[in-house]
Order: structure tokens, then C-alpha cells, then sequence
């Protein structure tokens, strides 16, 4: 799914971008737990969480993240803007919770990491 069909579906506001818009994303992973992401690692994928502090994007670049959603129009803490662009990581918001995001996404063809690649 490109970046901007990601937008368009969260109906996100985009904070930060460092991306073409057309870039695909081939996964996503919602999580509020940075181990979980740590262990999804993925390049070229989309993370969905709650949490605004810096300390996300640093895992994300760790697990190649390519972009962050918040959820419920959580807005990023400026450190983490700052830190994302010096990452190249792309930040939205949506107003959206996280069940509903992730919901949109599925629908629209988005996935997750292989359930059995555990």
C-alpha cells in the first residue's frame, strides 16, 4: 500500500515526511510495547501506536520502520519530531484509535508480519 493510500485511510494529518508519498509500505505493526516491535523488524513497514516519545522513534529506526501513526490525535513530542527527521522516519496522526486504524488498513490489503514467522 503506498504512503499516501496510508493517509488517505487513517485520514492522518502528516507531522514529518521524508518519504515519496507514492513509497510503498509492505507491513504494519500496532503496538505500544517497543520489544514486540523490536521483535517484528521489518523493513519498509508502518508502526501504529499511542506512545509520543522519543524513545519510539529510536526503535523504529532500530526495527526499520519507514513511518509512525499516532493514534487518537496523540501528538508527537517535539524531541521525537526533531529525532525523526534527523532518521528520515515519517510521522502522521490520526484521530482514529488504534483498533479502527488497524481495522481500515486491514481491509484495505495492509498486513502484519506472517503469524508464523514467530
Amino acid at each position: 500500500m503506498t504512503f499516501r493510500k496510508i493517509i488517505a485511510t487513517l485520514e492522518a494529518e502528516v507531522i514529518f515526511n521524508s518519504i515519496d508519498i507514492e513509497t510503498e509500505i509492505y507491513s504494519v505493526c500496532s503496538t505500544d510495547l517497543m520489544s514486540d516491535l523490536l521483535r517484528f523488524s521489518i523493513p519498509e513497514s508502518l508502526l501504529i501506536t499511542g506512545l509520543t516519545q522519543p524513545q519510539v522513534v529510536r526503535t523504529a529506526e532500530i526495527a526499520d520502520v519507514t513511518a509512525i501513526a499516532f493514534i487518537q490525535d496523540k501528538r508527537p513530542e517535539k524531541e521525537a519530531i526533531e529525532l525523526a527527521r534527523q532518521k528520515g522516519i515519517s510521522l502522521v496522526v490520526t484521530r482514529l484509535s488504534m483498533f479502527t486504524a488497524c481495522g481500515k488498513l486491514y481491509v484495505e490489503g495492509l498486513r502484519s508480519f506472517p503469524e508464523d514467522n514467530k
